[in-house]
């Protein structure tokens, strides 16, 4: 007896690619959230209409939009993908808990994590932790991963917990401090920047009660840890984020000019997909976070 080949469904990625591109309204956000090309997302999804036989998007110049088929079923597409990170993170948190794994900035990795993993493998031994770097917090829902440490909007969303308030405020290596009195100093100054928080030094000096007209332009730094060292090491001022340099200005390699500390609408967060059982690994870790 011959068996017939059996018909293939579609393949599995493709139908991620769909899914993220129907949520999050195109193919470059898709391909961000998944961490490929655009180009691979257009593929997969080409893939996909190919062995349906008709459109999911109208693709414009402008960008994508969903075709009445692609509406028609996206959502339950999105439940679906729900439905199996779900499935995924149960897998997870039944089977004994071996790794932690923590998506952050690289500059709250750098500056604030990184000083707090002595204490936070003492709470939790037997138990290895993985940092993913990244410029925005994961899917913990779609994702392998169990926090995300992020300055968040002070929304109170549920799922987090806010661990620390952020103020903006210059700073500079203590040999150079004494030539910063007042805002027209600045005029002089050099100074540095970050490329995620470009902006910084215009909103601090638009909070400013006395307007100073000052050029700000100077050297940008795409980590933010590289601009603090390069701060330290007296190259110029940078506009400093509290929750990133109070340990530096504490143990004086730097130091805070001028009194105005200007509070941010962002809070350090720490967000969970699911709150943690009591006692648990993933609870320990979370309550090492809120003490520091």
């Amino acid at each position: 007896m011959v068996s017939p080949p059996r018909p293939k469904g579609p393949p599995l990625n493709a139908l991620r690619a769909f899914e993220a591109a129907a949520r999050l309204g195109g193919f470059a956000a898709a391909a961000n959230e998944l961490l490929v090309t655009p180009g691979a997302i257009a593929q997969h999804i080409k893939t996909l209409e190919s062995w349906i036989g008709d459109d999911l998007f109208v693709r414009k110049s402008q960008g994508v939009r969903l075709t009445r088929l692609g509406e028609g079923v996206a959502g339950e597409f999105c439940i679906a993908f729900d439905r199996l990170g779900e499935a995924v993170d149960k897998l997870r948190n039944l089977a004994p808990r071996t790794e932690i794994r923590i998506a952050t900035l690289p500059s709250i990795a750098q500056l604030w994590l990184s000083p707090r993993m002595p204490a936070i493998r003492d709470a939790v031994r037997q138990t290895t932790f993985s940092i993913i770097a990244t410029e925005a917090p994961l899917n913990l829902l779609r994702e392998p991963v169990d926090l995300n440490l992020f300055f968040e909007p002070k929304d109170g969303r549920p799922n987090s917990i806010q661990i620390a308030q952020d103020f903006l405020y210059p700073v500079c290596a203590p040999h150079s401090a004494a030539a910063y009195k007042n805002l027209e100093d600045l005029s002089a100054a050099s100074f540095l920047h970050d490329s995620t928080w470009s902006e910084d030094w215009q909103h601090w000096l638009e909070e400013q009660p006395v307007k100073a007209d000052i050029d700000t332009r100077g050297a940008t730094y795409s980590l933010y840890a590289l601009a603090v060292e390069e701060a330290i090491n007296g190259s110029g001022l940078l506009m400093g984020h509290d929750v990133l340099v109070n340990s530096h200005v504490q143990n004086g390699q730097l130091v805070a000019l001028f009194d105005f500390k200007m509070p941010l609408e962002t809070c350090l967060t720490v967000t969970f997909a699911k709150p943690p059982v009591a006692n648990s690994a993933l609870a320990k870790v979370i309550a090492v976070l809120q003490s520091s």
